[in-house]
Formats: structure tokens, sequence, C-alpha cells
């Protein structure tokens, strides 16, 4: 089977795109990371890219007149790395609907929360408000609304009393990396298979 070319979005660090990476480069995943769009020229992830030796397009919303053109822009620059997943790792936009037209259920996201709950921003801190005992992170398929596509994997920690937002930010960030790593495992086995809102094959294939 032929590697799987995978795109990263990303505005930010990159820890989930380096741990992406280096699954591809130690053979985890049956994939290549091609590319890195970011719409922050001083994110930390270009640096990676750049250490990777990947190609990166910084596209900032900015330079652009309105969501619609920025939108386009992204859409056109994913389309030029040809990929067959795009994995979204601390991508702090909205995804246009014309890219998720463009690539059904081929788009990934990692949200630090047990989805349907605490969808949108800062969801550890709206899981320690809500005094809930347990959060967690949920890797989906993008969908057209916020944080609503299809589920494909949940992890799940303690939330304990004297937590904060960072601490409980930190204790799921740990279970991120290896959660979406066996997501993109999965996908680039042609394990996985949506029927609705719900995906198959991907705790089959732990098992």
């Amino acid at each position: 089977m032929s590697k799987k070319r995978i795109l990263i979005f990303a505005s930010g660090r990159g820890s989930n795109a380096e741990a992406i990476h280096g699954a591809c480069a130690d053979g985890t995943v049956n994939g290549e990371v091609v590319g890195v769009i970011c719409d922050h020229a001083d994110a930390q992830v270009l640096g990676r890219a750049a250490r990777w030796g990947v190609p990166s397009v910084v596209i900032e919303k900015k330079d652009y007149p309105d969501k619609a053109a920025f939108d386009e822009a992204i859409l056109k620059a994913a389309v030029s790395f040809t990929p067959d997943l795009i994995c979204l790792a601390g991508y702090m936009r909205i995804c246009g609907e014309n890219l998720i037209h463009a690539f059904p259920d081929r788009i990934l996201n990692i949200h630090p929360a047990l989805l349907p709950s605490f969808r949108g921003l800062h969801a550890q801190r709206q899981a320690v408000e809500a005094g809930v005992k347990v959060a967690g992170c949920t890797v989906h398929f993008v969908g057209t609304g916020l944080d609503d596509g299809p589920i494909i994997t949940q992890v799940a920690v303690p939330v304990y009393d004297d937590d904060t937002e960072e601490t409980l930010s930190a204790r799921i960030l740990e279970q991120e990396h290896p959660a979406y790593v066996r997501t993109v495992r999965a996908f680039c086995d042609d394990a996985l298979h949506v029927e609705g809102h719900r995906v198959t094959g991907m705790h089959a294939k732990e098992k």
C-alpha cells in the first residue's frame, strides 16, 4: 500500500504535528507529511517544517479582504499539495465549507474535550468551570459545524478537585499525541469507515 500524503494545518507550536511527522518518519504511520499550511507567520510550527525539510505556506487572514477570499486561498494551497489526508494540529480557525466539501471525510481534528461537550475555544476551562469529573480529548472528522463532525476516538482523563485550566490542559495534552497518531495510522491503513455520523474500524483496529 502506497504511503498516504498528509497535509498539516497549524497555527502555533505544532506539537501534534511533530507527533504525526515522527510517527510517519519511524514507520508507525504509513504516510508522509508533504506540507504545512499556517495562518501565522511567526508560528513555531514553521520552524519544525523547515527542520523536517517539508514545504510550508503562510496564509494570514489580514492579507485578504474577507473570509471568502481567505477560504479560497486556503483551498487553492491545500489542493496544490494533493493530500490524501488533512490534519488540523492546533489550527485555530474554522475551516471553510469549500475545503470541507473538497475533502469529505479526509480532514481530521483533535479537540481537548469529550465531544459533544465543551465545543469551541477554552474547552478545558469550560470543563473545570462545569465541575465535570472526567474530561479528555476527541479525534473527529471535520464537519461544517463547530466541532460537530463524526467522532473517531476519545480518551478520558480524570479531573481533580484542585485542577486549573492549565493543569487539566497538560494532562489532556499527554493523551492527545498518541490518540492522534493512532487515528492517523488507522486512516492511512484504510481501516476507518464512515456511516452517517458513526465511524467504525478504529477500535476494532486496536484490539
